[in-house]
């Protein structure tokens, strides 16, 4: 985690992707709608923001 990053702070795509080590491609697809296990966000205007301990409970989910 960043130094001073708090669990409830938003990230945006590009931090997730860094985080999960995928392209920011991959985060725009697993946030579709159409998507049946969608990565949780938040919409804000045209802006796609995510909580941190929400992506990581979805990779959990993703766990084999």
């Amino acid at each position: 985690m960043k130094a001073g990053m708090k669990e409830d702070e938003l990230l945006t795509v590009e931090e997730v992707a860094q985080l999960l080590k995928v392209p920011r491609s991959w985060v725009y697809e697993r946030s579709r709608e159409r998507t049946p296990d969608r990565l949780p966000h938040i919409k804000l205007g045209k802006y796609l923001r995510f909580y941190r301990q929400d992506v990581l409970s979805y990779t959990e989910k993703l766990r084999r």
